[in-house]
C-alpha cells in the first residue's frame, strides 16, 4: 500500500490546574518529500560554493546575484549594519578593491538547516590575501546566512560575519583557527 501525502499540522493544548481543557489542530501544509529536500540543500550548498569562487575571482555582480534587493548584512567592520544590495554592493567593491590579487578563500563546517521557503546556513571561513598597502590578511570568520526560496529560488536575505574577541583586552581574536 502506498502512503499518503504527509501534512505539518500543529496541535496546541490548554491545560488549567494540572487538567487538560482544550485541544486545537490545526492543519498546515503539505510537507517537503526527502527528494525535495536534498534538492534544496543541493541549491544551496552550490549558491555558496558560487559565493566562495566570486570572493575569490573579485567578481561582484557573481557575489551579489543570489542577494535579495533588501538584504540586511552584519559586517565584521562597521558601520553597524548594510542595508539594500546597493550599500552591500558598495561595501564588496571596497573589500575586493583593498586586495593587491585575488583573495584566498575557503570554508568549512557548512551547516545547512532548510524548511520549506526559508533555510540558514552557518560555517567558517578563511580569508587570506596580500593588500595593496602590502599588508597580510590571515582571519577565520563566523559566518550565518539566511535564506528565502522567492519565486522557486533561493536568495540570501540576512547574513552576518563576525569574529571572537578578548574579553580582557577588547581586541578582536583574529588569530584564532578552527
Amino acid at each position: 500500500m502506498k502512503a499518503g501525502k504527509k501534512f505539518r499540522n500543529t496541535e496546541w493544548f490548554r491545560f488549567e490546574v494540572g487538567k487538560l481543557k482544550e485541544v486545537q489542530v490545526f492543519f498546515g501544509e503539505e510537507t517537503q518529500s526527502a527528494d525535495e529536500e536534498e534538492t534544496d540543500e543541493a541549491a544551496i550548498r552550490k549558491l555558496i560554493e558560487d559565493r566562495v569562487k566570486a570572493v575569490r575571482d573579485k567578481d561582484i555582480n557573481a557575489l551579489l546575484s543570489n542577494h535579495a534587493l533588501d538584504i540586511l548584512s552584519f559586517d565584521v567592520i562597521n558601520p553597524l549594519q548594510y542595508i539594500g544590495a546597493d550599500t552591500v554592493r558598495e561595501r564588496a567593491e571596497k573589500w575586493f578593491s583593498a586586495y593587491q590579487s585575488s583573495i584566498g578563500y575557503e570554508i568549512r563546517d557548512l551547516s545547512i538547516t532548510i524548511s520549506e521557503t526559508v533555510a540558514f546556513c552557518h560555517y567558517l571561513y578563511r580569508v587570506s590575501g596580500t593588500l595593496t598597502d602590502g599588508g597580510k590578511v590571515e582571519m577565520w570568520v563566523r559566518a550565518t546566512v539566511c535564506l528565502c526560496k522567492i519565486d522557486g529560488m533561493w536568495t540570501i536575505v540576512h547574513e552576518h560575519q563576525s569574529v571572537p574577541f578578548d574579553s580582557e583586552t577588547g581586541k578582536a581574536s583574529l588569530n584564532l583557527e578552527p
